[in-house]
């Protein structure tokens, strides 16, 4: 069986230079060369080897729903949810109730926020 490792994830984007920054300044993400292209698109490292890109596409017609989501974890979900309080971030729980966490049946915490193009995030606390 072949093994697989997550490489990159990349979204179309309206702005590329707006949702740049928001991924900058919520995530502290560091920008790093796009060596496919001289294209508009830009790169993040989200660590250990992983990147998201961001394509522009001011004309796309982005449509999304919670159920796809990407996810990140974190040992400190109360510093991000104090974070994203004071970048005037709304978050909400799975059923949409404004600044709630929602605990899964497995114990994981977690929450949900949306980026400049409405991609649904998920930060929790799954962390082993």
């Amino acid at each position: 069986m072949h093994q697989f490792l997550l490489n990159h994830f990349a979204l179309s984007v309206r702005d590329v230079d707006k949702s740049f920054d928001f991924y900058q300044k919520v995530f502290q993400f560091k920008e790093i060369e796009n060596t496919a292209s001289n294209s508009r698109t830009r790169w993040l490292s989200i660590g250990e080897g992983r990147q998201l890109h961001l394509i522009p596409r001011p004309d796309a017609a982005i449509r999304t729903n919670k159920a796809v989501h990407f996810a990140f974890s974190t040992a400190n979900l109360e510093t991000v949810i104090e974070h994203l309080r004071e970048l005037s971030i709304p978050y909400s729980d799975w059923l949409g109730t404004p600044e709630k966490d929602y605990v899964r049946d497995d114990g994981i915490k977690q929450i949900y926020f949306q980026d400049p193009d409405s991609y649904w995030i998920e930060i929790n606390n799954d962390i082993p």
